[in-house]
């Protein structure tokens, strides 16, 4: 399926590619379509520091909350031709591409840093280049979006996670993605699969018991209106990649290439250091919002999500010796 569907696209981008038109005299429009809001820190950073870096030749257009493209289409619409950027997920990928299931595992990036480290390690260029040559999508950068941890509408009262165990049979809302679906199984849950601009009414009428995001989606989606708890599981340190129309970058000149790849670099370092730093003061604000946020037993929890992946479907796509790499670039 993967295969047939990768020569689709591939042949759309080819044709795409020949009718793209001159860009010397004209700004290239880049249009953006993300399912974060204008006041999440990757869009802000996008807005902030990528736009104005490279408007000599090229107009911003961001497109917020999957306005223009449904999330999880985004990535067929550059391929298509008819979108420039947006932000995707190893998830999102790994429906393309079995083998960057291994970015998405649970437990696997130790924390910013290192998912910086991996992007620029030699260990990605493989995954880069097969991207580009099957789906027609430069992946430019490392976006932080910060560590997951699961987020109830039930009180530690009703119910206190301690051990995976402890979520039998609660409905946590995860992306659709086999990858998000299987990290949801392996953390003990039920995951239900639902778009990200559905959550927060799905939570307020009990549609699911929960949802698992880092600590500012939580406050930037207003998540801590109509939820009670936070157990601070750390089970992902997610990301998400700048995805780029191989199309229109095979278009620009080399010194704009260069201008693109730069601004994309420092929109996502921006980005990177102000969740950061966000991330470090929201359990505060959190807990005066009546939230209980606790941490569970995180070895219990390590220990239960890896032994799920050891042996996998997923775990078998993953070429050889490249989580070993991975480790061995972390602390």
């Amino acid at each position: 399926m993967t295969i047939k569907l990768s020569r689709r696209t591939l042949m759309v981008v080819a044709a795409a590619s020949l009718a793209l038109p001159a860009m010397a005299a004209d700004k290239v429009t880049l249009r953006m379509s993300t399912p974060a809001s204008e006041t999440d820190q990757r869009s802000i950073a996008l807005a902030e520091v990528f736009a104005p870096a490279v408007a000599d030749f090229a107009t911003y257009e961001p497109h917020y909350n999957g306005s223009l493209i449904a999330q999880g289409s985004e990535l067929e619409t550059i391929a298509s031709g008819d979108l420039e950027m947006s932000i995707t997920s190893a998830q999102e990928l790994g429906q393309f591409f079995p083998e960057f299931t291994i970015f998405a595992t649970g437990y696997v990036h130790q924390n910013a840093a290192h998912q910086v480290a991996v992007f620029n390690d030699p260990l990605m260029d493989s995954f880069k280049q097969k991207v580009e040559d099957e789906l027609g999508v430069k992946l430019l950068a490392v976006m932080y979006l910060g560590q997951r941890h699961v987020n109830l509408r039930q009180s530690k009262s009703e119910l206190t996670v301690s051990t995976p165990s402890d979520l039998a049979g609660v409905n946590l809302r995860m992306p659709g993605t086999d990858a998000w679906q299987f990290l949801g199984k392996a953390l003990g849950a039920n995951p239900t699969p639902m778009a990200f601009t559905e959550v927060y009414t799905a939570l307020q009428t009990g549609s699911v018991d929960g949802q698992d995001n880092p600590l500012p989606t939580v406050v930037d989606a207003k998540f801590y209106e109509v939820t009670s708890q936070i157990a601070l599981t750390s089970h992902l340190v997610d990301l998400n990649y700048v995805a780029f129309s191989k199309a229109v970058w095979d278009g620009l000149s080399a010194d704009q290439q260069a201008t693109v790849q730069a601004a994309a670099e420092a929109a996502a370092e921006s980005g990177r250091q102000k969740q950061l730093e966000k991330e470090a003061n929201l359990v505060s604000f959190l807990t005066e919002q009546g939230l209980d946020v606790y941490e569970p037993d995180l070895t219990a929890f390590r220990d239960h999500v890896q032994a799920q992946y050891a042996g996998s479907e997923l775990a078998a796509s993953w070429p050889d010796g490249v989580l070993e790499k991975i480790n061995a670039l972390g602390n």
